[in-house]
């Protein structure tokens, strides 16, 4: 996994922007209101992934708004390259294991991007990367427990990790998950954002 793939500011832009164009202030309120703790470091780290995307062309300045009483904002809206690399980005995340447990959140919270059936096969990879890891961390030599509690701990986590993404995955492929070609139609965030007036 590579450097850019933990950032977790700038995947959470991309997705946002896939239900439609935002400024930064409301792309921070939604992040909030929706309890995206794995986006850390706001406002900062928000400002910061919007100067890397427009620079990386993955989003664009679409408008420029000044509404009374308020200070200007910029609009940005995703291009599609930014289309290209949210949905590249989440396969990774759902593919990879990996001992931060922050990006398997990211990566689901915003799996409704991609097709369900694509989501399915992507955890079943997971699970199958699980797998791997559990045979390799029952490979350790014999050992008074104490030296080796923490293989027990990874090994409880890695079946606990690999039993819901398999259960996530029958879910969806049974059909007792699913979610619409287009999340826009169920991301209407209106309501959270007229809270702050």
């Amino acid at each position: 996994m590579r450097k850019t793939d933990r950032d977790l500011a700038s995947l959470t832009v991309l997705a946002l922007l896939m239900t439609g164009p935002r400024h930064a202030y409301e792309m921070h309120l939604l992040i909030e209101k929706t309890h995206k703790t794995f986006v850390t470091g706001l406002p900062r780290s928000l400002y910061h992934a919007v100067n890397r995307l427009v620079g990386g062309g993955e989003i664009r300045v679409s408008d420029v708004v000044r509404e009374p009483g308020r200070p200007e904002r910029t609009v940005y809206a995703l291009t599609d390259q930014g289309r290209a690399r949210l949905r590249e980005w989440i396969g990774v995340l759902l593919r990879e294991p990996d001992p931060d447990s922050s990006l398997l959140t990211a990566a689901l919270s915003f799996a409704g991007c991609l097709p369900p059936e694509t989501v399915a096969g992507l955890l079943r990879e997971r699970q199958a990367g699980l797998e791997d890891r559990l045979a390799a961390a029952g490979a350790v030599p014999e050992l008074p427990r104490i030296l080796l509690i923490e293989t027990e701990y990874e090994v409880s986590r890695l079946t606990a990790e690999r039993d819901w993404v398999s259960e996530i995955a029958a879910d969806i492929e049974t059909g007792r998950l699913t979610w619409p070609a287009d999340m826009a139609e169920v991301a209407d965030v209106t309501p959270l954002l007229q809270e702050d007036g």
